[in-house]
């Protein structure tokens, strides 16, 4: 694939207002950050208090209300904006790791990598090579034509890392992807996240309520009703 130059993605001033039934409920009142090549930023907090709400305005899988989504300095998502017509950056630009893999059934585990490739009109070869050199990256490349009925809830999460990874993103947004893991494997996919930051220069971004977690953080921002309550690591956002 074509080598790009990397750049940051921006959330500024975000806030995400719903309106049901006649009234209004805010998820998010204010939320701000940058993810950075290279850098673990993590966003902590309880239940409700919009982490996922932030997360899912930074991958462009919503609108925010008030303030803007800026990429490389360019702002591509802000009120009014086409969720469709982002489609496309999203797929260039972004991985998605969710608290379940959401594998496909039927499909191997190389299969479930080749196929975001495919989707994105790579050449169906060239796709399943680098499935396998991703899943091999992951320690999981013995494991590539098994189904994932046959892995443990680890292996099919380090397949949807691979995946993630599959179309080269410059940024992988990931919600609660430990929460269903034991203390092992949750530290596995940690690790996993933390090398991919150094050595492949790519911005990660973990929503978690464990603060087990923190050590892998270059930087953290805790929400508690919507808001950002303070900040720590290296104070890269706000």
């Amino acid at each position: 694939m074509a080598e790009r130059r990397l750049a940051a993605l921006e959330v500024r001033n975000a806030s995400k207002v719903y309106d049901s039934g006649g009234s209004s409920v805010t998820a998010l009142a204010s939320g701000s950050l940058i993810l950075s090549p290279g850098t673990v930023t993590g966003i902590v907090g309880p239940s409700g208090s919009g982490k996922t709400t932030l997360l899912m305005i930074a991958g462009l899988l919503d609108v925010p209300t008030t303030g803007e989504v800026l990429f490389d300095g360019k702002v591509i998502s802000r009120q009014g904006a086409k969720l469709n017509e982002l489609r496309t950056f999203r797929r260039t630009h972004l991985g998605f790791v969710f608290q379940k893999a959401n594998l496909i059934p039927f499909l191997s585990a190389a299969e479930n990598v080749s196929i975001a490739m495919q989707l994105n009109d790579v050449r169906r070869p060239e796709a399943q090579a680098r499935a396998q050199r991703l899943l091999s990256a992951l320690g999981m490349g013995h494991r590539g034509s098994n189904y994932p009925s046959q892995l443990s809830g680890g292996e099919q999460q380090r397949v949807s890392i691979a995946r993630a990874l599959a179309n080269d993103p410059t940024v992988i947004l990931a919600d609660e992807p430990t929460a269903a893991l034991d203390g092992t494997r949750a530290e596995m996919v940690m690790k996993v996240f933390r090398h991919l930051a150094d050595n492949r220069n790519v911005a990660i971004c973990v929503v978690t309520h464990d603060t087990r977690w923190t050590s892998y953080f270059d930087s953290m921002l805790e929400l508690q009703d919507g808001r950002a309550k303070h900040p720590s690591g290296h104070d890269q956002w706000l």
